[in-house]
C-alpha cells in the first residue's frame, strides 16, 4: 500500500476491517489479557453492527447505507484530533492536485462576483494568457452551462481537466458590448507557491505560500534569479515570508530548510514506538552563501512552515521576526484505501525542532516579536486561535500557548513586519536577534 505525504509525512499501517449488519458473532481463543482486551473491542463492533441495522431498519426515511457508513468513520477520526479524517474519491483527488501544485487546466486566477466567475489574473504563459483572456472579464457560461447558479468550486472543477482537452468560453469585458466568445485547450497549470522580487536595490524578498511539490524549485529559481539582479556586493541578504503560509509536504519543508543550512539535523518525527523515531538532516550547500536571512511568521504559519522557522530559529541561520507560530506540530499519513475508496489521512507522529522542541500546540516564538496595526473592522477575522484552540488537539508537552496575529496589510508601506525587517538588513535600526551567531547554537553544528 503506497503512502502519499499530505502535510507531514510519517509511517503508519493500515488494515480493512468489513462490517456485516446482521449482528456478527466473533469466536474467540484466548485467555490473555490481549484476548480480553480483544473480546471487548469485538463487543463494541457486535454493538456497531446493532446500531447500524435498527437505524436501516426504523429511521423515519430509508438511510444510504454507504453514507451512514462514511458518517460512522468519520465520527471515529475526528474523535481522534482535529487533522485525522476520511477523504472521500474526490477529497482525495483534491487533495493529490493540491500536494502536486500542478494540474489540467487554464492557468487563470478566479473569485466570484454577483453570482458569476470573475478573473482576478491569468497567469502568464498559459493557455487563458493565450487566448486574451484578462483581469476582470467576468465568466457567464462554460461549454453549454450557465455559471449562474454554480459555486466556485464547481466552476473551477468544470474548467480543469485533462490536458488537450478543450472548453468553450463565453465572457463579458468592460466597455464591450457583445459576449466574446474564446474555445481554449488545457495545459499542464503549475500553481506558484513562490514568488519574489527585490527591495530596493540590496535586498532580496521570497514569499511562500504554500509547501507543494513545486516549491523547493520556485525557492531555488527565486535566489538565482535574485542573486543576477542584485550584485553580490551588494545583497544585504533575503527576507523569507512564509506567513499565513499553511504548510503543505513534510519532503518540501526539509528541502527549503535545506537550501540555507549547510549540516545539522533539520527535524526528526517520533511515533508511538521509539523505533518510528526518524531524523533528517541537511546536506552541504548553503544556496544563499551565507547571506543574512530573516524569516517572516505570525499565527496564520502552521505545520511545513514551522519545521522550516524551527530549524533555522535553532541553528541561529535565521533571525525569526513576526508573531508567534500557530503550533501544529503533528505529522499525518495519507494512506489510499483502493477500490475508489479515498483515503485515511491519519496522525502517525509528532515532530520535533533541531534542539528537541515540540512546538505542539505552543507554536514557534520569534526572536523579535513585531505587531501590525490592525483595523477594525477585520480584527475579528485576523485573530488566529492556534492549534491549542482546536476541540480534541494533542496536548503540548508543558504549557500550551494561545493563537497570535494573522493580520498582513495588503500595502507594503503599512507591513511592520516586513520594514522591520528591511530596516534590520539594512542597518537602519539594530536589534541583538540580528544578525544571529551561529556558535551560540544549542545544538551540535
Amino acid at each position: 500500500m503506497r503512502k502519499i505525504p499530505l502535510i507531514l509525512l510519517g509511517a503508519a499501517a493500515g488494515a480493512a476491517l468489513t462490517l456485516v449488519a446482521t449482528q456478527p458473532r466473533i469466536l474467540l481463543i484466548g485467555s490473555s489479557a490481549s484476548a480480553a482486551a480483544s473480546a471487548s473491542t469485538y463487543r463494541q463492533l457486535n454493538l456497531f453492527g446493532d446500531i447500524f441495522e435498527r437505524v436501516r431498519q426504523d429511521y423515519v426515511e430509508r438511510p444510504d447505507d454507504s453514507k451512514l457508513i462514511e458518517s460512522a468513520i468519520n465520527g471515529m477520526l475526528n474523535g481522534l484530533d482535529p487533522h485525522s479524517s476520511y477523504m472521500d474519491p474526490k477529497n482525495f483527488r483534491d487533495m493529490q492536485v493540491q500536494t502536486r501544485g500542478e494540474f489540467g487546466g487554464l492557468g487563470i486566477e478566479v473569485t466570484m462576483e454577483d453570482g458569476l466567475v470573475k478573473v482576478v489574473a491569468p497567469i502568464d504563459e498559459t493557455p487563458a494568457a493565450k487566448a486574451g483572456i484578462r483581469a476582470g472579464d467576468l465568466i457567464t457560461q462554460l461549454d453549454d452551462d450557465q455559471v449562474q447558479g454554480l459555486t466556485l468550486n464547481q466552476a473551477v472543477e468544470k474548467m480543469r481537466g485533462p490536458v488537450g482537452t478543450k472548453i468553450r468560453l463565453k465572457l463579458q469585458r468592460k466597455g464591450v458590448d457583445k459576449p466574446i466568445e474564446v474555445t481554449i485547450e488545457r495545459a499542464i497549470i503549475r500553481v506558484r507557491s513562490v514568488r519574489w522580487r527585490t527591495d530596493g536595490d540590496d535586498v532580496g524578498y521570497i514569499r511562500l505560500t504554500q509547501f507543494n511539490e513545486q516549491t523547493t524549485e520556485g525557492l531555488k529559481k527565486a535566489i538565482a534569479e535574485l542573486q543576477t539582479q542584485i550584485p553580490a556586493d551588494k545583497l544585504r541578504g533575503y527576507v523569507i515570508d512564509i506567513r499565513n503560509n499553511p504548510g503543505g509536504l513534510l519532503d518540501q519543508a526539509i528541502s527549503v530548510s535545506d537550501a540555507f543550512l549547510e549540516r545539522g539535523e533539520i527535524v526528526s518525527t517520533r511515533g508511538r514506538n521509539a523505533e518510528e523515531t526518524q531524523r533528517f538532516n541537511a546536506r552541504a550547500g548553503d544556496l544563499t552563501k551565507g547571506k543574512p536571512v530573516i524569516v517572516l511568521i505570525n499565527g496564520g504559519s502552521a505545520s511545513a512552515s514551522e519545521i522550516v522557522a524551527g530549524a533555522l530559529q535553532d541553528h541561529k541561520r535565521a533571525t525569526i521576526l513576526g508573531t508567534r507560530s500557530f503550533g501544529k506540530g503533528s505529522v499525518q499519513t495519507i494512506i489510499p484505501l483502493g477500490g475508489g475508496n479515498g483515503a485515511l489521512r491519519l496522525t502517525t507522529a509528532r515532530y520535533f525542532t533541531p534542539a528537541g522542541r515540540s512546538i505542539q500546540a505552543k507554536g514557534i516564538v520569534p526572536d523579535i516579536e513585531a505587531l501590525q496595526d490592525v483595523p477594525d473592522e477585520v480584527k475579528s477575522r485576523t485573530e488566529t486561535r492556534g492549534e491549542s484552540s482546536l476541540r480534541g488537539h494533542l496536548k503540548a508537552e508543558g504549557e500550551e500557548q494561545g493563537g497570535s496575529q494573522s493580520y498582513v496589510p495588503p500595502e507594503a508601506k503599512d507591513d511592520k513586519a516586513l520594514n522591520l525587517a528591511l530596516e534590520l538588513m539594512r542597518g537602519v535600526k539594530t536589534n541583538p536577534a540580528f544578525p544571529p551567531n551561529p556558535k551560540s547554537a544549542a545544538i551540535p553544528q
